[in-house]
């Protein structure tokens, strides 16, 4: 059984159709990417799966439970952290405020602390600046808060939307090492993202959407190869 399956997704915009009916799952411990052209359905879908829009059709299930449609803060007591589009961080709580907010589900306060130590070994800036306000980090550093902060809920599996949106390329290499380190230690993984040949060459398998319908899928290195991905995604 997959541990995140979408069967038959459709999500309107009002008379919009946004997602098309599609069907993608998602196996523990894999990394997936979900990759497309700008408009193609794929922060709608996150969003979807996460509870903050509604599906119009369809099921989405999380570890075998029926999770469509469910509240948010259901879904991230289950297992599941969105890392949004835009990082979103609280800007004038300062670094160790915003992280301490991804563990609001939670009551174990000893594996709370371990999570705080987890955070700050992957992303030492953040311990160096825990007692700053969040408005004042970096692009990048804001970026790693808002990963850090939803690892805070000690999820099974971490929804990601365009991590490496607006950094420069040192930035986005770091941020896509700690993503495969996080897989490493058992977190499953699905990535949406812009920067498709840099998303292909760290996930599993992917799938490529197309104005609300998956138009491929399958292994990420095979995709990374394929002629039409490299000329529509890949700028090859």
């Amino acid at each position: 059984m997959a541990m995140l399956e979408v069967k038959d997704l459709q999500v309107f915009y009002g008379m919009i159709q946004a997602i098309k009916g599609i069907s993608f799952e998602v196996n523990q411990g894999e990394i997936i990417a979900l990759i497309g052209s700008n408009g193609a359905g794929k922060t709608t879908t996150l969003q979807t799966i996460t509870g903050i829009l509604e599906a119009k059709a369809g099921k989405i299930t999380f570890e075998g439970n029926d999770i469509t449609n469910m509240p948010g803060h259901k879904i991230v007591k289950m297992g599941m952290a969105h890392v949004p589009e835009g990082r979103r961080v609280f800007a004038n709580l300062t670094v160790y405020e915003n992280l301490k907010m991804g563990a609001f589900t939670r009551k174990d306060k000893g594996e709370i602390a371990r999570n705080f130590e987890r955070v700050y070994k992957s992303f030492p800036r953040l311990e160096e600046r825990k007692n700053q306000p969040a408005g004042t980090l970096s692009g990048g550093e804001q970026q790693m808060l808002a990963m850090g902060r939803a690892l805070m809920s000690n999820p099974r599996i971490l929804l990601m939307d365009e991590p490496s949106m607006g950094l420069s390329p040192i930035f986005v290499d770091e941020i896509f090492k700690i993503i495969e380190e996080v897989s490493s230690e058992g977190t499953t993984v699905l990535l949406v993202e812009q920067n498709a040949k840099k998303a292909l060459s760290i996930a599993d398998r992917a799938y490529v959407l197309e104005t609300g319908n998956i138009a491929l899928s399958g292994d990420a290195k095979e995709l990374i190869s394929n002629e039409q991905i490299r000329k529509a995604y890949l700028g090859e």
